[in-house]
């Protein structure tokens, strides 16, 4: 049986034997909020990858460890940041989301019992977009891994939609995650390049290759999956909006991908 974990006293404050991991890259608007929301734990770790704002600024003043990092994917560099948690426990976040209370005081029950020797644990995920709970269209439960033993867990390498791997059981929690999307429709056109980009390079890696017909079909069927056969316009004009952003982004990544595979040949042809 495993012995109790202990909690320490620190300014008045009572920590557990938590880590919190955290990627960052000016975020100004959202660390001192996701920050606040896991007080309670002993460690935070920030890892920025060039922040031009005040974040790491921020972050130091809740007492954050902050490391700046070139970027390596997102796989990589919440690996980095897990690298440097020392706690027993390790908790995974992005800058915009936040641990709601009672999703808090059910972690400190994780951490100061003895458990049912779970290794890991998945939360659901409120995902607000516009200010609106989406609830629709594959955004909740949105059941996510997040809360793991250290040296049990880590980062698969994907530079984009990366997963945590845990080795040992893995319960689900019913206390969500709140997340906190970005609602401003120019930053979200700048994640959609990013996002495609990477997602066309990961797959043209992969030995995948598509054609513009087949990035505006597959967009085609995105928007109609998650608009009507998904329910994204019970979420009203919030739903339409992400259906939209969603199929765009798809098309992006799949025109990109037969950009790169066009480039790929004409190389080849100039061998010869």
């Amino acid at each position: 049986m495993r012995k109790k974990l202990q909690t320490v006293k620190t300014n008045f404050m009572e920590k557990f034997p938590l880590s919190v991991a955290i990627i960052t890259k000016n975020e100004e608007e959202n660390i001192a909020a996701c920050l606040r929301s896991v007080d309670f734990a002993a460690q935070a770790v920030v890892v920025d990858s060039g922040s031009m704002d005040k974040t790491l600024e921020i972050a130091a003043g809740f007492g954050c460890e902050t490391h700046r990092e070139d970027w390596h994917g997102f796989g990589p560099q919440k690996q980095l940041a897990i690298d440097r948690c020392v706690q027993p426990w390790i908790l995974i976040l992005d800058a915009d989301e936040r641990i709601p209370r009672e999703t808090a005081e059910v972690i400190k029950a994780i951490l100061t019992d003895e458990g049912t020797g779970a290794a890991g644990y998945s939360f659901p995920r409120k995902n607000f977009f516009q200010g609106r709970w989406i609830k629709h269209a594959g955004w909740w439960p949105d059941r996510i891994l997040r809360l793991f033993q250290k040296g049990s867990g880590k980062m698969t390498m994907a530079s984009v939609h990366e997963s945590i791997e845990v080795n040992g059981l893995i319960e689900h929690l019913n206390v969500p995650i709140e997340h906190f999307t970005e609602s401003d429709l120019g930053k979200i056109l700048h994640k959609i390049n990013r996002y495609s980009t990477l997602g066309a390079l990961e797959s043209f890696k992969e030995g995948k290759r598509s054609t513009p017909q087949g990035a505006f079909l597959r967009a085609l069927f995105t928007f109609l999956q998650d608009y009507f056969f998904r329910g994204g316009f019970l979420d009203g004009s919030q739903g339409l909006t992400l259906a939209v952003t969603d199929a765009v982004n798809k098309f992006f990544k799949y025109a990109k991908l037969s950009e790169l595979g066009r480039m790929t040949c004409g190389n080849n042809k100039e061998k010869y």
